[in-house]
């Protein structure tokens, strides 16, 4: 059993990681922005990762074997807006933990996103040429570089569009909205244009503790095992949920005002993964059964 720090402590992706690797017996220790808003048997601190002096003092006192860093700002139009958040966001806290585990000799799975290519020529293998663009983009782009360059032997884990519910306080991911606006029949718009690798967290937590846990190095998809587009995916999960399909309006990217630029033909080629990993990228139906059952988990624990 290791030692494992887990940033972002507090998201949909990094409150999973946390929870599988207490139920396999590693020590884990969750960090996060202010209070703890993930429930498990880890333990939580809170500590601000763009507050980059206060880093290697907090990581050399918790002494993790691995870091499984998560933590990132990831609201593409709020990442446009304010890029100076975004930068010590998604680059300047990369850059201290990754400095704190080379120095340290710990293993360090960093993630990252598709957003790192232009959308141009999508689905992307993990040797592709990233090309990105805008803010989030960019800035994503640099956290790996910088991962790559002061942690040699790190892990590079793209994903995309995860979902899961529950989701994370005070957000909707994507996945969770369709399903509060379609299950109180309301319409939802969904690019028809913009094609991706829906991710489901708890698939993604997992294949991120796999990377930790046999301290595997590279660049890795670590994402949902389909490419379609938006509105293929919103009426896949019409079927398995039993919502109205007819709710899902097809619309183009370009017909919405955003703030920031977004590729459209996108998505991520899993063979690596499939062929290397225990923990497989799971196809669309699977995950959406598996997200089905948690939604229904939890409206029955409210229930109840």
């Amino acid at each position: 059993m290791s030692r494992f720090v887990v940033t972002g402590a507090n998201g949909l992706v990094g409150r999973r990681a946390c929870a599988l690797l207490a139920a396999r017996g590693h020590t884990v220790v969750g960090l996060g922005k202010g209070v703890r808003r993930a429930a498990g048997a880890f333990d939580y601190e809170t500590l601000d990762l763009t507050h980059e002096a206060e880093v290697a003092p907090a990581l050399g006192r918790l002494s993790p074997e691995v870091v499984l860093h998560c933590a990132s700002m990831t609201e593409v139009d709020a990442c446009e807006k304010a890029p100076d958040a975004a930068y010590a966001a998604n680059v300047t806290a990369t850059a201290a933990v990754a400095r704190w585990t080379r120095e340290a000799g710990a293993h360090l799975v960093h993630v990252s996103t598709d957003y790192v290519f232009d959308g141009d020529s999508g689905p992307y293998a993990e040797d592709a040429v990233p090309n990105p663009r805008g803010v989030y983009a960019m800035t994503k782009h640099m956290g790996e570089q910088a991962a790559r360059v002061l942690a040699p032997g790190c892990a590079i884990a793209r994903t995309a569009v995860v979902y899961g519910w529950p989701p994370v306080e005070g957000r909707l991911n994507f996945g969770a909205w369709l399903v509060k606006t379609l299950s109180a029949g309301q319409p939802v718009k969904l690019f028809e244009d913009q094609v991706v690798s829906p991710s489901f967290a708890d698939n993604v937590a997992a294949m991120l503790v796999e990377l930790g846990e046999r301290r595997l190095g590279g660049t890795w998809n670590t994402c949902g095992g389909t490419v379609l587009d938006r509105v293929a995916f919103g009426r896949a999960l019409c079927e398995v949920f039993g919502f109205d399909a007819g709710l899902v309006v097809p619309t183009r990217m370009a017909d919405l005002k955003l703030s920031a630029p977004r590729p459209l033909k996108s998505g991520l080629l899993t063979d690596k993964a499939r062929e290397q990993l225990s923990e497989k990228p799971l196809a669309l139906t699977e995950s959406l059964k598996r997200f089905h059952a948690s939604w229904l988990a939890a409206r029955a624990g409210e229930a109840g």
